[in-house]
């Protein structure tokens, strides 16, 4: 059996220098620190007309700052493994959304720096998809997690971070009808992990914990340090008796 050697997690992420600052991190700098609820779905992660409505409504209604990246199918999603289209906001967005939300909500219809986003001390959820990479994202950085897995290996990863590491908690999801999320169960799970109940606090404290052994792993002396030594000795030593 060969070794195995956990080095994890291991994240490559653009830093911001202050230059050429994305337009979602410069608002972000405007808010106060853990107040937004980010809501980004991967580069798969896309929803039809109806569940956006769903959404819009769960998010005023919660009274929280918000962050949404909005993508939309494209003509060709169905019979091809493109990506989904960046979104026309006049269009997809409820009539009204945007005027009542102004101040405290931002929807981007593009590509955003996941990962700078969620380092950035104002975000104070992540409602996700549970792709892994997003999952390991949030533990690197803190932040705890609202599951709205879609497809694959999501969902378990779901079940792994709410039921296993306590750093996230899972919305009730219909897959019987497309994975759908009601307005009111999105605005319960914002309002759950934002607010002050007892479930959304242990949650919010795990994360925090969680980074912390995250990032120690990877310093001297830590787990995933000392395994990557191990390796590099390990393979020094094959390479000395062959």
């Amino acid at each position: 059996m060969p070794s195995v050697f956990p080095v994890g997690p291991l994240l490559v992420y653009d830093k911001d220098d202050g230059t050429n600052r994305h337009e979602c991190l410069a608002w972000l700098d405007q808010q106060p620190v853990d107040s937004v609820v980010f809501l980004c779905f991967g580069s798969k992660g896309c929803f039809e007309a109806p569940q956006v409505a769903e959404m819009a409504a769960g998010l005023e209604c919660s009274g929280h700052r918000f962050l949404w990246m909005l993508r939309v199918p494209s003509q060709e999603l169905e019979r091809t493994m493109c990506k989904p289209a960046d979104a026309d906001l006049n269009e997809v967005l409820p009539e009204g959304f945007a005027e009542r939300t102004k101040g405290r909500g931002m929807v981007w219809p593009s590509w955003a720096p996941q990962a700078a986003i969620l380092a950035h001390p104002a975000v104070g959820v992540f409602v996700t998809h549970c792709g892994w990479n997003s999952c390991l994202e949030s533990l690197q950085f803190g932040v705890p997690l609202l599951g709205w897995p879609l497809f694959a290996e999501q969902h378990l990863n779901a079940v792994v971070m709410d039921e296993d590491m306590g750093v996230a908690l899972q919305l009730k999801v219909d897959r019987k009808k497309g994975n759908f999320v009601s307005a009111e169960e999105l605005e319960r799970g914002v309002r759950c992990l934002m607010g002050e109940s007892e479930e959304g606090t242990r949650t919010r404290a795990k994360a925090k914990e969680m980074m912390l052994w995250s990032r120690k792993a990877l310093e001297e002396g830590g787990s995933s340090f000392a395994n990557t030594e191990r390796l590099v000795k390990e393979q020094l030593m094959k390479e000395m008796v062959s």
